[in-house]
C-alpha cells in the first residue's frame, strides 16, 4: 500500500499512439508512486496493453509525449536498456521456455545481473563466473520457495499445468529484481483457486519486496481487492483516475465501462466482436 507522500516513480504525459488511421492512445497521462499497485482497466481494445508496450519500449509512442521513470526519459530508449533500469514485464501470453526446467527458466531472468564476460565463462571454476552464478542461484531458490513451486523446480515447464506455467512466468520476472513490474493479465485463463494464489503472491511482492506494479486485469473483484490506484481507459483515452472507492462511484465509469445494469464488458461497446470475459459489477 502507498500514500500521497510516496515518491512518483513513473509519470506519463501526452502519450499518443497510432496504427494507420486508428488512435490506440490519445493524450494518456498518469502517475505511479513507489510501492503502489496501480491497475489499468477498460474494455478489450481500450489501449491497456498498448500503454504497457510504450512504457517498456515495445511500441514507440509519437514524439511530443513523455514517459519519465526515476527522472529519466524512456521514450526512444531500447527495450533491453529499459529492462536494465529495473522495469520488468509479464506478458498476457505465457513466454516461458517449454523445453527447460522451472529452475532454468527462472535463471534466465537473472541474465541482466551477470557481469562476467566470455573469457570468465571459459575459465568458469577459477573466475568470478562461478561466484556470480552461485549468488544468483541462491536468489532464484528464494523465489522458488516464495512462490511455493519447490515440487516443480526440476520439471520441464512444457509439462506443467497452465496455472503453474503462469506462476513460473511471474517468477522469472521477479528474478530480474525489478523496481517496476508490468503485469498484463497475469490471471487470464486461471480458475478461482489459481487466481486467489496469484493475487496473494502479488500482494506479498508488494508488501515484502516493495515492488511497484502496474496491473492490467479484467476481473473487477481482483482489481478492487488489491489495487491502490486505478486508471480507466476507453478507446485509448483516460476517463477516470483514482482510488478503487472513487472509481466504483465514478459516473463515467458506471455509465460507460460497466453500464448501469451491465455484467459484462460486451455492453461497453456492443458492436465489438472480441471475446470478452465476464466481470463482476462494481
Amino acid at each position: 500500500m502507498t500514500d500521497e507522500k510516496s515518491k512518483v516513480l513513473l509519470k506519463t504525459s501526452g502519450i499518443n499512439l497510432r496504427f494507420g488511421g486508428v488512435n490506440a492512445l490519445t493524450d494518456a497521462n498518469f502517475e505511479v508512486r513507489e510501492g503502489e499497485i496501480m491497475a489499468i482497466i477498460g474494455p478489450n481494445g481500450a489501449g491497456k496493453t498498448c500503454l504497457l508496450n510504450c512504457i517498456n519500449g515495445f511500441y514507440r509512442a509519437e514524439p511530443g509525449g513523455s514517459i519519465r521513470y526515476k527522472g529519466r526519459e524512456l521514450l526512444g530508449m531500447r527495450t533491453h536498456d529499459i529492462a536494465k533500469l529495473g522495469v520488468g514485464r509479464v506478458f498476457q501470453g505465457i513466454q516461458t521456455y517449454a523445453g527447460m526446467t522451472t529452475l532454468d527458466n527462472l535463471m534466465t531472468g537473472m541474465h541482466l545481473r551477470f557481469t562476467h564476460g566470455v573469457l570468465a565463462s571459459y575459465f568458469y571454476f577459477w573466475s568470478k563466473a562461478k561466484k556470480e552464478e552461485m549468488a544468483n542461484r541462491k536468489k532464484v531458490e528464494e523465489i522458488i520457495d516464495f512462490l511455493e513451486i519447490e515440487h516443480i523446480r526440476k520439471s520441464y515447464v512444457g509439462e506443467l499445468s497452465y496455472g503453474l506455467r503462469k506462476r513460473v512466468d511471474f517468477g522469472r520476472a521477479l528474478a530480474m529484481e525489478p523496481d517496476l513490474l508490468l503485469l498484463d493479465e497475469p490471471m487470464a485463463g486461471m480458475n478461482l483457486e489459481e487466481k486467489e494464489d496469484m493475487a496473494r503472491f502479488i500482494l506479498d511482492v508488494s508488501d515484502e519486496r516493495r515492488t511497484t506494479m502496474i496491473l492490467v486485469e479484467h476481473d473487477m473483484g481482483v482489481v478492487m481487492d488489491i489495487a491502490d490506484h486505478i486508471v480507466v481507459l476507453d478507446f485509448g483515452r483516460k476517463i477516470a483516475d483514482g482510488t478503487p472507492e472513487q472509481i466504483s462511484r465514478d459516473p463515467a465509469v458506471l455509465a460507460a465501462y460497466l453500464g448501469q445494469d451491465s455484467r459484462t464488458e460486451a455492453s461497453f461497446h456492443p458492436g465489438r466482436e472480441e471475446k470478452v470475459e465476464e466481470v463482476r459489477p462494481l
